[in-house]
């Protein structure tokens, strides 16, 4: 059998790619929450990225198409750009202070928490030195109320003691001094921290923001790029084979995801701060292999068009066309949703139900899940079920199948529910309708303007 090596090398591209972007993309949101940042804060810079996808993607795809003499070399200046950035957010600092892991807390004797000393309060919280205070609600058998709690900066995970934890309120430091029986075993809820100000004015915060923008806009218009050659290299008569050659990218990216979870978790030995140095190591390793694809990988040469501006504005007054993209925008979503929260879902769920010394473990088994179970699969057998059913029928299946893979995992009740439901939901929401949208990108591409109209396409689907 004679060996392709031009796909042989798309394919090695793809399982190399998406495996340098395993150790680091999946656990993004996380590893913020680490470093101190708030969940309100991690869901704004995920609701600004995906606009900045949109207005970037189609640019970068224009300048592939226009520059196609330079187009190597932007390729692998993107790729190592977008590497380098993900390795520096592994550097970077946690803000000083405990983590709120926990929002609930039990046992805990309001008599026994000493008042703070408001001067020294003050001081700590001006010099941000990781003093941070919070509203808790309390549950005791006799009485419920509200209090102020200021968690002191000497310790990593957040807990509430007299050596942890003074009262800021004292108007209700009198119910805290009544009879110790009445208040000895309460129940604590407590709300997020109060530090925005010192978080803004963090060096940590505003470089992971940049960072993470940089790598993550970086990964994905590489991504895009690398679909739009991918159809240059099997041409049109055998692009519905796009599943076949993306599938080796799900392999890679199981394969790292798995052992990136359970390597974080061996060396981090259930500390708080987990240790992501192996992600790191295992970055540098698949980015260098896959520098090395790129430089060999040989691109045919597509008829330039001097009119691609014209030639998509004329594509975007199409009816279809525009459907196809509100299509696309709505898949979108539904992946926004699952890539950026799933895991911090799946962290809650499991400090909620004891699973916190799997937790990365877990989380790398679902993601080898989507990846092996569904993503192969579907990747596999996107050609022929697009063949069979057509795009408009395929598109609502998949539809069906977000919808039904969301509400399962909203009754989860454990992490290994999660696990067995993305087993099983991945392939035919995300792997299926992600082949299907873009084989019909490449389907209505006016000649000369492929990466453009991929650019937009995915700047759709990950920009709303």
């Amino acid at each position: 059998m004679k060996i392709n090596y031009t796909q042989l090398l798309i394919k090695m591209h793809y399982f190399f790619f998406m495996g340098s972007a395993a150790p680091v993309y999946p656990f993004l949101s996380v590893y913020g929450k680490q470093l101190g940042i708030s969940p309100l804060i991690i869901g704004s810079i995920n609701a600004i990225f995906p606009i900045l996808l949109l207005i970037v993607k189609p640019i970068f795809g224009f300048i592939m198409d226009y520059f196609q003499t330079w187009r190597k070399v932007i390729f692998l200046t993107l790729l190592a750009i977008t590497n380098i950035c993900y390795i520096i957010i592994f550097l970077l600092p946690p803000l000083p202070g405990p983590i709120l892991l926990e929002h609930h807390f039990q046992n805990v004797s309001c008599a026994t928490l000493l008042r703070c000393n408001m001067k020294y309060h003050a001081s700590a919280i001006a010099s941000c030195n990781g003093t941070k205070d919070t509203m808790c609600h309390w549950i005791c058998e006799n009485t419920n109320f509200s209090t102020q709690l200021s968690f002191h900066a000497d310790q990593n995970k957040a807990t509430i003691s007299p050596n942890t934890t003074c009262l800021l309120n004292i108007n209700k430091i009198s119910l805290c001094q009544g009879n110790l029986t009445n208040n000895y075993n309460c129940n604590v809820i407590c709300d997020n921290f109060k530090d925005d100000q010192c978080l803004y004015t963090s060096v940590t915060f505003w470089s992971f923001v940049v960072l993470m923008c940089i790598s993550e806009s970086g990964s994905f218009i590489f991504s895009s790029i690398s679909d739009a050659f991918c159809f240059v290299i099997l041409g049109q008569d055998k692009r519905l084979k796009y599943g076949k050659q993306r599938l080796w990218g799900a392999i890679g990216f199981g394969i790292v995801v798995c052992l990136s979870g359970y390597m974080i978790d061996f060396f981090s030995h259930d500390k708080i701060h987990k240790n992501y140095l192996s992600s790191m190591l295992l970055v540098i390793i698949f980015t260098c292999i896959d520098f090395i694809c790129c430089i060999k990988l040989k691109l045919p040469f597509q008829s330039q068009s001097t009119t691609i501006m014209k030639d998509v504005f004329t594509l975007l007054k199409s009816k279809t066309i525009v459907i196809f993209l509100c299509f696309s925008g709505f898949f979108g979503v539904f992946n926004t949703i699952m890539r950026n929260f799933l895991l911090w879902y799946v962290e809650d769920l499991s400090i909620a139900t004891d699973y916190m010394d799997r937790m990365k473990l877990i989380e790398g088994l679902i993601l080898a899940a989507q990846a092996f179970s569904g993503e192969v699969i579907f990747f596999f057998l996107s050609g022929k079920i697009l063949k069979k059913l057509g795009y408009g029928y395929t598109f609502t299946f998949c539809f069906i199948c977000y919808a039904l893979r969301l509400g399962l995992i909203s009754l989860a009740s454990t992490p290994w529910w999660v696990l067995l439901i993305e087993f099983f939901m991945q392939g035919p929401s995300y792997a299926l309708s992600f082949t299907a949208i873009i084989s019909y990108a490449n389907v209505i591409t006016p000649t000369g303007a492929s990466a453009t109209v991929q650019g937009l396409v995915q700047g759709v689907n990950e920009g709303l």
